[in-house]
């Protein structure tokens, strides 16, 4: 090691005799947010909204440190986002670069919508980080809203996938949580703690300490190991570093995104405006669709002629429902190569994967394949060559479980290396996303959500219906959600029932629905059993048909853990989707966001008995003018999709 830097957020800057002033403070471009470093007891961040302090964070880079020199500068940027819940948007900051000595600085922003900061270092040669602290403290009384790990014995070491802990932040529970966290202020503000441009560093966790938040991280891997079943790998051996880098570089941004109202959460976009901007050139061979599933209907067709299951037969059952309602993917889900063995260059004999791709060619449906994030790893540039080769369209990627420095390393490598042989990417058994998006737009869906997969072995006391409209307020800000929606069995509060096999989801027929206008997701699943979507080929079609990709995107209403309406534009055409918790709702919907005029509106609704049969729905053609308010009632669970369109697109509709 040329250069040993043991890294401590700790640690304060010092004045020098270049810069005497004690605090430096930014301000956002509307004038009300602010954020002043200063270096009294260590460097230390303070903001504020309109003079009242709703945080403060100490941090720092390895030991005490002296400020050199400031440069203030203005950002303004028109972002594409490919992808992304809108087309493109604009944002503007105004920064401090604060230069510190050996070689050490800070970049902090503060924006309309929220702070954020980075450090970076020009320093030559190795640098090793021993660790970095950051303790966010907040005013007494606050509120948490907190994902905790599902493995308290190795914390870093899980899927990612956890319900919110509603919480004042003094109760919270002495486990390492995951991002993003909410914390609301006595005031009503909330702050949501992100992080962006999470490049070959690890990810940070938050652990409670009284009014406190503090940073935690995985510590870089010294020895590996694997599981035998999947030929997933574990860390076994770390080192007591938990990062290294060769020359100079920046480091993630630290992004706390500040909301006065709910229905800004989910359309925050600071996230994806900090990550580094697409680095894999014309995004034009990445399409979008919806996708035939077969691992959460556990391949459980009926009324068919062969027996269903990981074989070529069952396939092209799935391909024949996919061009029935122009879906243009199907996945193969764990089970298509002998994952025991981690044998990704090699189908199993009972799947003729080439004949499969060709069956589905010529019904303009594609195929994506699954697979361990490890096992494509160590067949990197040899599985992306035969099977771009072959007509695969691109891979599921699970089971990373990790965010230590080397795992994200490998998700961009992947990333990479992908986009080289146009293959796309959906990131599951992943952390919530960083920005990735924009860096490699070949990263369509990230899971680390408590997705559709959980019904099947949830308990009746797993509230997923509150989850529902809790995540898309916190874990969406962050972006993409592989949630996989679309369960065609569906029970009440009283009435639903775990069933591995034959999985039901709880809560209506309509709020599955609603899943599909609510979520941030352009590759996203049907994921029951094509002979139970041919049961009901009207609704089946109508879901299908939900674009995958939006114009603009707009949260009308809602209360985090309440209830969530929102509406998104492709070309002329709106879709209205809501959603509520256990507790049935009217809710009154000023139709003000349509162009002015008359509309044909397709509604699908809870039926009249959805809270005694949560599959009862209607689906129905009404005709209303941008001036009017609708009336619509969601059942216990319930939700509702709405279809406006112009009289003279109808045929299009």
């Amino acid at each position: 090691m040329n250069h040993f830097r043991l890294i401590l957020m700790t640690a304060a800057l010092l004045t020098s005799g270049i810069l005497q002033a004690k605090e430096v403070t930014v301000t956002s471009p509307n004038g009300r947010l602010t954020v002043t470093a200063t270096d009294e007891a260590g460097l230390t961040l303070r903001m504020t909204l309109d003079g009242k302090t709703i945080v403060t964070m100490p941090v720092a880079l390895n030991t005490s440190r002296s400020i050199r020199s400031v440069r203030r500068t203005t950002i303004s940027e028109d972002i594409k986002a490919s992808f992304y819940r809108q087309k493109h948007f604009t944002v503007k900051a105004n920064q401090i670069d604060l230069k510190l000595n050996d070689g050490f600085g800070l970049h902090l922003r503060a924006y309309d919508e929220g702070i954020a900061y980075r450090f970076y270092t020009t320093n030559k040669g190795e640098t090793i980080i021993g660790n970095e602290v950051a303790a966010f403290h907040f005013p007494k009384e606050s509120k948490a809203w907190l994902s905790y790990t599902t493995n308290p014995e190795k914390p870093y070491a899980m899927a990612f996938q956890n319900t919110y802990h509603e919480t004042h932040l003094v109760d919270a529970r002495p486990l390492a949580a995951f991002l993003p966290a909410t914390i609301e202020v006595p005031s009503g503000v909330k702050l949501t703690i992100l992080e962006s441009d999470l490049r070959s560093y690890p990810g940070m966790f938050l652990k409670a300490d009284g009014d406190a938040l503090v940073a935690e991280f995985a510590k870089y891997p010294k020895k590996m190991d694997y599981y035998r079943w999947r030929g997933m790998n574990y860390v076994a051996e770390t080192e007591e570093y938990i990062a290294k880098s060769e020359g100079a570089r920046t480091y993630p941004w630290r992004v706390l995104a500040v909301t006065e109202k709910d229905i800004d959460m989910p359309v925050n976009n600071l996230v994806y405006a900090l990550a580094t901007p697409n680095q894999i050139g014309s995004t034009d061979w990445i399409h979008p669709g919806k996708v035939a599933w077969d691992w959460w209907n556990d391949w459980n067709l009926k009324g068919v002629d062969f027996e269903a299951g990981i074989n070529t037969r069952t396939y092209q059952y799935y391909i024949d429902f996919a061009t029935k309602n122009h879906m243009g993917y199907i996945v193969l889900d764990e089970g298509w190569y002998d994952s025991s063995k981690g044998d990704i260059m090699n189908p199993i004999p009972d799947i003729d994967l080439q004949g499969l791709i060709n069956y589905a060619a010529k019904k303009d449906v594609s195929i994506v394949l699954w697979t361990v994030f490890n096992v494509l790893d160590e067949h990197l540039d040899e599985a992306c060559a035969k099977y771009a080769k072959m007509g695969i369209k691109g891979f599921k990627v699970d089971f990373l479980d990790r965010n230590d420095q080397t795992a994200i390393e490998m998700a961009e490598r992947i990333a990479k290396t992908c986009a080289k042989y146009k293959l796309f990417l959906d990131y599951h058994g992943y952390f919530a996303p960083t920005g990735m998006s924009r860096t490699y737009p070949n990263i369509l869906n990230y899971e680390g959500v408590f997705g559709m997969e959980e019904a099947r072995w949830a308990k009746k006391e797993t509230d997923m219906p509150r989850y529902d409209v809790t995540f898309p307020f916190i874990r969406m800000m962050a972006g993409q959600v592989d949630f996989t929606p679309g369960a065609m069995r569906n029970g009440t509060k009283e009435n639903w029932v775990e069933c591995y096999q034959n999985p039901v989801s709880m809560g209506t027929r309509c709020h599955q629905a609603a899943c599909y206008v609510v979520h941030d997701s352009p590759f996203t699943m049907l994921c029951d059993a094509p002979t139970n979507y041919e049961q009901e080929p009207d609704y089946t079609k109508f879901i299908a048909a939900i674009p995958d990709e939006w114009d603009e995107t707009r949260v009308l209403q809602g209360e985090l853990g309440k209830y969530i309406i929102t509406a998104r534009r492709k070309g002329d055409i709106w879709y209205v989707g809501g959603q509520t918790n256990w507790d049935a709702r009217t809710i009154e919907l000023p139709l003000s966001f349509l162009g002015e005029g008359s509309y044909v509106t397709m509604m699908l609704t809870d039926g009249i008995n959805a809270n005694h049969n949560a599959e009862d729905y209607l689906l129905d053609t009404q005709s209303h003018h941008n001036g009017e308010t609708l009336s619509i009632r969601m059942a216990n669970g319930g939700g509702f999709v709405l279809k406006f369109g112009k009289p003279t697109i109808v045929d299009h509709f």
